[in-house]
């Protein structure tokens, strides 16, 4: 299990078990495991998800699509990831509300 630091400094959870639905569910991000933890700790923007989720997003501008992270924040010391997926359009995220974005 590998862990991530949130915007908000809350170590995020990648367990197997998650890694085996992510790259299962979605095998084009199997490649990406390190990407995905990247996501959290340095994405260019944090949209609000459904039921208290967040959404990180990351942009991969060598493949032109995006890494789209989905985790929670239980508390300030623990949180953990729901899923990942790479997207390659950025207007499924726009009519989200935007909760962080990275300054230019």
């Amino acid at each position: 299990m590998d862990k991530a630091i949130s915007r908000n400094k809350v170590p995020i959870r990648l367990t197997e078990e998650r890694w085996q639905h992510i790259s299962t569910g979605h095998p084009e991000i199997a490649e990406y495991y390190y990407e995905i933890l990247e996501a959290i700790e340095n994405p260019f923007c944090i949209y609000e998800g459904k039921m208290n989720a967040l959404i990180a997003v990351s942009e991969k501008q060598e493949l032109g699509k995006f890494i789209v992270v989905v985790y929670k924040e239980e508390s300030s010391e623990d949180g953990f990831i729901i899923t990942a997926f790479i997207s390659e359009k950025q207007q499924q995220f726009e009519k989200k509300k935007v909760l962080w974005k990275k300054q230019s």
